[in-house]
């Protein structure tokens, strides 16, 4: 499936867009760009959210490129372009984020690595910061640092506390309702701007809801239980006491202030338990933080910039990685 130019969001020049497919046979839509200027600084790979893609990303990867980035974005499986994993196309599904592991990985195998050069940065967003920190111990000798804005480490306003939402989900799952959706969100997609809780730049939030009416194919609606109860179990391992204690990766958690889809408290006590964290939460600032308004979106950027310049990372990262293929 080819990227989706629209005037109000077009495709940046120089794009090339693939198919991979993953050791479980799962087909995922990737495409890659080389940065408009130099010197080349490496390469960013974007881990976008739950319900996400690439074309949402257009102006951060237009904003990587300029800066000296090459940059890799995919879709994860069950949205955008990528293999849908259920009959409903809408329904936002995974059995485990174990899968969505199994992604990252391929894409940074096929394409990241094996395409473009070092060092590498992960840049995720929401459900994608916690895939990443899923795929940590493995990904240290791939991957030299991470920028996670807005992480799901916990859950935002969702009526039920996190304590009674979770086993709930558990027990849905387990008795058969695993593919259905959320109870109480029967697929939604689309909400008015009007105390949204993404961002608060009009401009952005309708240019993503543009995209979405102009090219269906590529929205989702609600998760289903299913998800939800796998988002559960990879909060809960990523909040054993040893996992921050052991984690190598150089993480800076950029959180936002005014967030009501993740916790913000959550990323806070994740970053105080981990010793590779770095922690900073811009004050006013909605989920989307690449999305945001401009006050918003330059300090996530400069904290970005401030992160991937830090001469406090070794040398080794600055080196690794493979020649452009």
């Amino acid at each position: 499936m080819d990227l989706f130019d629209h005037p109000d969001n077009p495709v940046p020049e120089g794009g090339v867009s693939a198919m991979v497919e993953t050791v479980d046979r799962v087909r995922l839509r990737t495409a890659r760009w080389m940065p408009t200027q130099g010197p080349l600084r490496g390469t960013v790979t974007l881990l976008q959210g739950r319900a996400e893609f690439i074309e949402k990303y257009f102006e951060t990867i237009v904003d990587l490129r300029a800066r000296g980035f090459a940059v890799v974005a995919f879709d994860w499986r069950g949205q955008g372009g990528s293999d849908r994993l259920l009959r409903n196309r809408r329904r936002g599904h995974v059995d485990d984020f174990a899968d969505f592991v199994v992604d990252l990985e391929t894409v940074l195998q096929r394409i990241s690595l094996a395409k473009l050069p070092g060092p590498h940065t992960a840049l995720a967003h929401s459900t994608g910061c916690l895939v990443l920190l899923l795929a940590a111990r493995r990904l240290r000798t791939q991957i030299d640092r991470a920028v996670l804005a807005a992480p799901l480490l916990g859950l935002g306003e969702v009526g039920l506390p996190q304590r009674f939402v979770c086993p709930l989900a558990a027990t849905l799952s387990a008795i058969g309702f695993g593919a259905a959706f959320v109870p109480g969100q029967a697929g939604k997609v689309h909400m008015p701007f009007e105390n949204n809780p993404l961002t608060s730049d009009p401009l952005r939030f309708q240019r993503s809801e543009t995209v979405m009416a102009a090219c269906d194919r590529l929205e989702i609606g609600a998760p289903t239980v299913d998800w939800l109860a796998a988002a559960c179990r990879a909060m809960r391992q990523v909040f054993d006491p040893r996992f921050g204690a052991t984690m190598p990766l150089p993480v800076q958690i950029v959180a936002a202030g005014q967030d009501r889809i993740v916790s913000t408290r959550a990323a806070e006590a994740f970053a105080r338990q981990t010793r590779s964290a770095r922690y900073l939460e811009i004050p006013g600032a909605r989920h989307e933080l690449m999305m945001e308004d401009d006050l918003y979106r330059d300090q996530f950027l400069a904290a970005f910039d401030a992160f991937v310049d830090d001469s406090a990372l070794d040398d080794g990262a600055r080196t690794r990685g493979r020649a452009v293929g």
